[in-house]
């Protein structure tokens, strides 16, 4: 009787373990079915019932398997000076615009991305950051898309608040003295390659050296090390971006993290370096700190004496404050942002500038009225208004990121259209800023007059001008940036002319920034004042 007793509750237990194990499969492969088909297909029927057009939803990979070879195709063959660079860019996207419209989606895996260019629009997405969030990064972007940039409600406005002031205008000037010496060693080895000749000029690719140059700035203003201390750092860096750009062109799946792939191991691994590098910079800059040693008034210091305020000025509020990971990811940010935005801002206003050599000329003599041959100042730079507007117009036609888009976290209504919960929305910076309907017809045409007013005034709708993003969320570092590339652009207009090399080839690519391809090649020529 017993073993009859034993032998129906074994059978009970398996029954009930089977029963569960089919219960999880079948919730599995309901949750797969709905990922894969049922959410898409719903999502899809939403938007073209609101006139939105694109391709029809493919399962699992949507549109990239096609993006993917436009971008390989792009990559293949350069373009004339002349050429629209958006195909080579952007080229999905511009063909999406070409075949659908404005009033288009595409498909990044199985998330449908509305895309978005009115400015009133775009505003709206840029300023509700409650309701239009930033896409949150999965494991394997996490390492590189980090720190500010990756943070929403409460977090976000706690590191904001934390890091402003960093960079206020009076920490800036400060750190001036940190952007004269990194620009004027570029100058220098320049200066030393030009005189190696007997005409005085020379042909340099300064793309390496504009890399180089603001790495060096970051370094010595956030760390105040010099960019011999901290190149590992950035190699470690260029590799990450590198990587980081194949996981965000491919389909994210769920747990994929830990397979131990290459690509899985070398990104941990590099994160894992990193933080190494950095927590160590940290520690030896509290250590200096508690030796009685004065602060240096770089970055770093600046935002750990805010964090302590933070803290300080909250003691009751255990979260008030950064972690001593927040910092360390807050710093890799530093590395990341402050080398990338300056060094193809430089890089494609150079290239402008050679096409067109009126314009250099002018600013030359700009930067002579204002400097003389003296070193440039920070009363100076403030005064540039060409310069200015070079820059700005640069910024307009080469965009540092000229994709940006939102997730929606919750329904919501924009302009004309209603956009359900985990739709994405895409803003494509750079077609809204050549976009002739807001600019002009001269809008993919370089002419720095339009922006003889500042930025204020030109265009017409200032949502349409956004290269350091807009809002709230607004790129912190813009300032930075932009202060650092006059000091770089005035040093380099006292010292030389410049003109394309025959061996220039135009190549702009997408790799996180619009890079040139196959570097950039011109021929410096020495002035005669020096």
């Amino acid at each position: 009787m017993e073993a009859q007793q034993t032998m129906l509750s074994l059978e009970v237990a398996s029954s009930t373990v089977v029963g569960l194990v089919i219960a999880v499969i079948v919730i599995l492969i309901g949750r797969v079915a709905n990922w894969v088909w049922v959410r898409p297909k719903r999502l899809e029927r939403c938007l073209r019932r609101q006139n939105l057009k694109g391709n029809s939803y493919r399962p699992v990979f949507g549109d990239l398997k096609e993006m993917g070879h436009m971008v390989q195709v792009a990559k293949s063959k350069p373009i004339n000076l002349d050429d629209n660079i958006i195909p080579r860019v952007l080229p999905f996207h511009h063909q999406l615009i070409q075949n659908y419209g404005k009033n288009s989606f595409m498909w990044f895996g199985p998330n449908p991305v509305v895309t978005i260019m009115n400015p009133e629009d775009v505003k709206e997405v840029f300023t509700n950051i409650s309701v239009f969030q930033k896409i949150p990064t999965n494991s394997l972007t996490k390492p590189l898309i980090t720190g500010l940039v990756g943070y929403e409600g409460e977090k976000w406005m706690k590191h904001r608040r934390i890091i402003n002031p960093a960079f206020h205008f009076e920490k800036l000037k400060l750190m001036l003295p940190a952007f004269y010496e990194s620009c004027n060693e570029m100058v220098e080895k320049w200066m030393r390659l030009a005189s190696e000749s007997q005409r005085n000029y020379c042909e340099v690719d300064v793309w390496p050296f504009f890399q180089s140059m603001t790495s060096d700035v970051i370094s010595r203003t956030a760390f105040g090390s010099s960019f011999e201390e901290g190149r590992h750092t950035f190699q470690l860096q260029s590799e990450q971006i590198l990587l980081t750009l194949k996981v965000l062109r491919s389909v994210y799946i769920p747990g994929w993290r830990f397979v131990p792939s290459k690509l899985n191991r070398r990104l941990k691994e590099i994160d894992k370096e990193m933080k190494v590098l950095v927590r160590g910079i940290i520690h030896k800059r509290e250590k200096a700190r508690e030796e009685g040693l004065a602060p240096s008034d770089d970055l770093l210091d600046i935002l750990l004496e805010s964090n302590r305020r933070e803290i300080k000025d909250n003691s009751n509020n255990k979260n008030m404050g950064m972690s001593i990971e927040d910092v360390i990811e807050e710093c890799k940010l530093f590395y990341l942002a402050g080398q990338e935005t300056t060094s193809v801002l430089l890089n494609w206003t150079i290239i402008l500038l050679c096409k067109y050599p009126s314009w250099q000329s002018q600013a030359r003599e700009e930067v002579f009225q204002v400097f003389g041959t003296q070193r440039p100042h920070y009363d100076g730079l403030s005064h540039l208004k060409l310069v200015s507007m070079i820059l700005y117009e640069a910024l307009r036609l080469y965009p540092p990121a000229p994709m940006l888009d939102r997730i929606v976290a919750k329904d919501a209504k924009l302009g004309s259209l209603s956009l359900p919960t985990g739709t994405r929305v895409g803003i494509p910076v750079i077609l809204v800023q050549q976009d002739p309907e807001l600019w002009g017809d001269d809008a993919k045409e370089f002419n720095p007059v339009r922006f003889c007013e500042g930025i204020s005034t030109e265009p017409k709708n200032p949502a349409s001008y956004l290269p350091f993003g807009w809002g709230p969320r607004i790129c912190l570092g813009q300032k930075f940036s932009l202060l650092e590339a006059k000091m770089a652009l005035s040093l380099i207009l006292q010292h030389f002319s410049f003109e394309l090399s025959p061996s220039y080839v135009h190549a702009p690519l997408l790799a996180l920034t619009i890079h040139p391809q196959y570097g950039t090649h011109i021929i410096l020529q020495k002035l005669s004042n020096y």
